[in-house]
């Protein structure tokens, strides 16, 4: 778990500010027990409460700092990377992982990062309106934290609380980060990735494509550690992952069961659950492809030489195996069509975030069967001048792979429209009753529009496009209909 602003697409204005600190372990991994057989003790019942948990002994800590050298040794036969010189290790305590996290929760830039990221989310729907995304962040850090590595101090951070040997499936891990960072310079490679595109004065369509690279990146780094992390629960056996695919399946059920146990974890939204897990789910099952396709070259060193660039290539790894390049989606002149609005936030919406979107309001196998048509998307959201209290405006524009799918998810963005507001009427056609189709919606053609308690949202499909408009008056709706409609082009 690499120390590092994470992102994620239209979470990239939403990771890109929480995890930089940090290194959570994928909820449950600790207490995931090896597969049938294996040799090791990954331990379990770890997230002890804090009243009631042990303090490793001074011998233990000898004994885990002796064992660095030897997994460090794993790693690099594991890998291919080299060891260029030694890692320097130290043990933490949970009051100084806590006293990190809150120190850059609280940061004035990072802060304010967080609290437009957190009310972007509220406006699709994605977080509840009541929910405190810094609290929950600190939180869920204290209770899911597994051990760090630092890049820029060039430490390996240690738990207290842990023993020895439930310690070291997480130094295999974050050794991992040591030897990627040792040849590849981790910030230096995690640099596109901390570009706020609020700061832009122009935005472009290569920014919004780069706004994904956040995410792909940690999934390439969080990928591969984990990767390495199961190589060496295996290693008794005589096996590795690349062999042994199987047990991949078997770690990954273990990490959900383990996750019962996370009470944060647990009482998350789906969208925190899958964005704070997506590097290392995804990421891993990446990796392990690259893996068996390419063998080792291609799983790790090739990776940084030629990172991914989008979530879709995560998660179909044959797009990114077969060099798919998607087109730039034309973007409208923003300064000039808002230009009686001040821009809040800006950024990609991809083939993750859509996932995740669908599957909260139409289900975990309706996304699986509609995301991989996803073929583009960025969302603009800005705020009236002079007007403070008003609610956000939204555009959101998404390309799919052909009218129908296109159609399919505007009827699924508009049937969630009464679960995001209180107060829905359908206003489409004047004289017949209000929202009565809406909830039975399959597909939807053309243009709808409803009124709610925070104004209109009007939805537009047209080909391959979705337009979709939230809380805008009727001047700026019209003209990013002729905008995004006149300079759209069919996808590939």
């Amino acid at each position: 778990m690499n120390k590092r602003q994470a992102a994620n697409s239209f979470a990239t204005s939403f990771l890109k500010l929480i995890l930089i600190f940090v290194l959570l372990a994928p909820p449950g991994w600790a207490q995931a027990k090896a597969p049938a057989g294996a040799q090791t003790a990954a331990g379990e019942g770890t997230h002890a409460k804090q009243d009631t948990e042990q303090k490793i002994s001074p011998q233990e800590a000898e004994k885990l700092f002796q064992s660095v050298d030897e997994i460090l040794r794993f790693v690099t036969k594991d890998t291919s990377f080299p060891i260029k010189h030694e890692v320097k290790r130290q043990l933490v305590s949970r009051d100084q992982v806590a006293a990190y996290v809150t120190q850059h929760t609280s940061e004035d830039e990072d802060a304010k990062r967080l609290r437009r990221s957190e009310l972007v989310l509220k406006k699709f729907g994605l977080l509840p309106r009541s929910f405190d995304l810094g609290a929950f962040l600190v939180a869920l850090l204290k209770e899911q934290v597994a051990g760090y590595y630092d890049p820029k101090t060039k430490t390996v951070n240690l738990l207290d609380w842990l023993g020895a040997e439930q310690q070291k499936p997480v130094l295999a891990h974050e050794l991992t980060h040591a030897l990627q960072d040792q040849s590849f310079n981790l910030d230096k490679y995690m640099k596109p990735a901390d570009a706020d595109l609020d700061k832009k004065k122009e935005i472009t369509s290569g920014d919004i494509l780069n706004d994904e690279i956040a995410n792909t990146r940690q999934a390439v780094v969080e990928g591969q550690a984990m990767v390495v992390l199961l190589d060496y629960m295996l290693a008794p056996l005589g096996k590795s992952l690349k062999d042994a695919p199987q047990f991949l399946e078997a770690l990954k059920q273990q990490m959900l069961v383990g996750a019962a146990d996370a009470v944060q974890f647990q009482n998350a939204p789906i969208y925190m659950k899958e964005a704070l897990t997506f590097p290392y789910r995804y990421g891993t099952d990446f990796v392990a492809e690259m893996l068996v396709k390419g063998g080792k070259e291609q799983a790790f060193a090739a990776l940084f030489q030629n990172p991914p660039r989008t979530t879709r290539q995560i998660m179909e790894p044959q797009t990114y195996l077969k060099g798919e390049h998607l087109e730039p989606m034309p973007l409208p002149d923003f300064r000039q069509v808002f230009k009686n609005y001040d821009r809040f936030d800006v950024g990609a919406l991809g083939e993750f975030d859509v996932a995740i979107l669908i599957d909260q309001y139409a289900g975990a196998e309706t996304s699986r069967q509609m995301y991989p048509h996803w073929r583009g998307g960025y969302y603009y959201v800005a705020r009236p001048k002079g007007d403070p209290a008003a609610p956000l405006a939204l555009l959101y524009v998404s390309r799919w792979s052909n009218a129908e799918r296109a159609s399919e998810f505007a009827a699924i963005y508009a049937r969630a429209i009464a679960k995001r507001y209180v107060h829905v009427r359908d206003i489409t056609e004047p004289g017949k009753a209000p929202g009565v189709e809406t909830a039975a919606l399959e597909k939807l053609a053309g243009k709808r529009t409803w009124l709610t308690e925070d104004g209109p949202v009007v939805i537009e499909a047209e080909g391959d496009t979705v337009l979709i408009v939230e809380s805008a008056d009727q001047p700026l709706t019209e003209k990013l209909e002729e905008e995004i409609f006149r300079t759209t082009v069919p996808a590939l």
